[in-house]
């Protein structure tokens, strides 16, 4: 059976994006060396036996959001995975522990389903995990393209599973976009609860900043969304 494999693989007619896991590969797709990930994650997961969605920017390119294309295929597991690298195409793994209550979509591709983060979830892991999303001012800049696609009340429900500074930062930053109408809900969720204020940027520190009373934020730095 290896043998078989390695000689696929020096035909390049298959790929193995992670060992044991292989791929066909048509004649299009021998010179990227691999299928694009949307057609191989949901494989790929069961293959992993794990839960998943596409998320953070691939989500977000998904949902027509994407201001520069992600350099890497982005997916949510619930536990820590190393990227996978496949001739030109790289998967990325960020994690959620609660990945099972997470709201998202079936998407159909040429080879089968993908699961796909909803919009709603989408904006908040762009807050929630900055580190994967290009910073704040990115998020802030997808944030204008995706705001069209967002129910206010499925934010709200998302903010449930979300810690509650990611609702206050994406609420300032659906209305420093513009979005108002969009935060009402998440807004009306984030006063019932009485936060105390945070800051914008998690990894800044508070000290003497501008204070947002209405989302009890500690404006520790500049977002400024792309033209």
């Amino acid at each position: 059976m290896q043998a078989v494999l390695r000689r696929l693989r020096a035909k390049k007619e298959i790929a193995t994006p992670l060992r044991g896991f292989h791929v066909v590969l048509p004649p299009e797709y021998r010179r990227l060396g691999c299928l694009p990930p949307l057609w191989f994650v949901d494989d790929l997961s069961a293959f992993l036996g794990l839960p998943y969605y596409v998320a953070l920017l691939s989500a977000a390119e998904l949902h027509g959001a994407a201001h520069q294309r992600p350099q890497a295929f982005q997916v949510m597991l619930p536990r820590p995975q190393r990227p996978v690298g496949c001739g030109d195409v790289r998967v990325d793994f960020a994690q959620r522990s609660n990945l099972e209550h997470a709201p998202t979509l079936i998407r159909n591709t040429p080879k089968g389903i993908v699961r796909v983060a909803t919009p709603e979830l989408t904006a908040f892991d762009l807050v929630g995990y900055p580190q994967h999303a290009g910073g704040l001012g990115n998020t802030a800049t997808i944030l204008v393209e995706l705001a069209d696609e967002l129910d206010p009340r499925a934010l709200a429900d998302v903010a449930e599973i979300c810690p509650l500074p990611w609702a206050q930062r994406l609420g300032f930053l659906l209305d420093m976009v513009g979005a108002n109408d969009k935060s009402e809900a998440l807004a009306e969720w984030v006063s019932e609860r009485s936060p105390a204020f945070c800051t914008l940027d998690p990894a800044g520190l508070a000290g003497e900043h501008p204070r947002d009373a209405h989302w009890k934020l500690v404006v520790n730095t500049t977002v400024e969304p792309d033209q």
